[in-house]
């Protein structure tokens, strides 16, 4: 079904996608992009669990916009082993102003139909996803 707002439906890929990384730890992050010509969301690139948050934020493309989905495994102060499901609008500065406000009217439908998302992110440079935010976030 498509947004009204944005006309963008959800590729069924996208949901099946995040719950293999919510119940199996299958992936370590899934990268979603736009595709306008089918005016939906689809799974772009998918990281194996055993990548970094390096080879995560490499994968985003510097100057457009995307949805991501980050596995973040941390260990609390009482040395408890946790993770935290991130959700991050990827939206640099240089991309092209259609395309911020395309990912930014779908962004909350979107959302929606990824249940479990434990924190949401937006991040318009790479110093507002850097590894020391997202540990500051987790906790």
């Amino acid at each position: 079904m498509a947004n009204a707002a944005s006309g963008m439906a959800v590729n069924d890929d996208c949901k099946l996608k995040f719950l293999e990384l919510k119940a199996k730890r299958t992936y370590r992050f899934i990268i979603y992009k736009i595709e306008e010509k089918l005016k939906q969301v689809i799974v772009e690139k998918v990281g194996e669990p055993t990548l970094s948050y390096e080879d995560f934020t490499a994968a985003l493309p510097a100057d457009e916009c995307r949805y991501a989905i980050y596995d973040f495994d941390f260990v609390t102060e009482e040395n408890c082993q946790k993770s935290k499901i991130f959700f991050i609008a990827w939206s640099p500065d240089t991309s092209k102003v259609r395309s911020k406000m395309l990912y930014a009217s779908s962004k909350d439908r979107f959302k929606r139909e990824l249940d479990g998302i434990q924190v949401e992110l937006q991040a318009t440079d790479p110093t507002e996803m850097g590894l020391d935010v997202i540990r500051g976030r987790a906790n």
